[in-house]
């Protein structure tokens, strides 16, 4: 399996990262949170407008994962918090799973952090999506806390926050 860490940075890559947002989310947290909660969250989270502004002014780092054959598998998006890189978007279409790309974002992940000089990964993680805190578990991470933020419109984000701490090659 080959994988390429596109950076998204044109308004084109950005409709990419939105219309690959609309189909994984859907078939994926539909069954989780509601039709009318991820179409809710689509629109506020990961629709142009809000990707955009999150690159431009909240310092998101957004990558498309292109396969060998430059099909865009999923996405990724991660941001700096303090000694912290966190995980905020890791997303891959359901016909990619269990290829690979996870283990590939984790390891362009834990990279990241290294090249930032960042010593911890975290993300959170809906508490009804066991399969995905398992993978995350298998990987090393922990559960450290629980939140239910409330998001406007009625919704919350149930969520537990996971975090892994990084040894560096270096020994950071």
């Amino acid at each position: 399996m080959s994988v390429v860490f596109k950076e998204v940075v044109t308004p084109e890559e950005v409709g990419q990262v939105a219309a690959l947002a609309r189909k994984i989310w859907s078939a994926h947290y539909t069954p989780l949170i509601g039709t009318d909660q991820v179409e809710f969250m689509l629109d506020k989270f990961q629709s142009v407008e809000p990707i955009t502004e999150q690159i431009e002014k909240e310092g998101y780092l957004y990558y498309l994962l292109l396969s060998c054959d430059d099909e865009a598998v999923g996405y990724c998006a991660f941001q700096e918090r303090g000694d912290t890189l966190f995980l905020s978007k890791i997303y891959v279409d359901h016909a990619a799973r269990g290829k690979g790309y996870g283990r590939a974002i984790m390891t362009f992940a834990e990279a990241t952090a290294d090249r930032l000089g960042l010593n911890r990964l975290s993300l959170t993680v809906n508490k009804d999506n066991t399969g995905s805190i398992a993978v995350y578990k298998k990987m090393g991470f922990e559960v450290v806390d629980a939140i239910c933020p409330d998001i406007g419109g009625g919704y919350v984000m149930d969520d537990y926050v996971m975090s892994l701490t990084l040894v560096s090659a270096n020994g950071r």
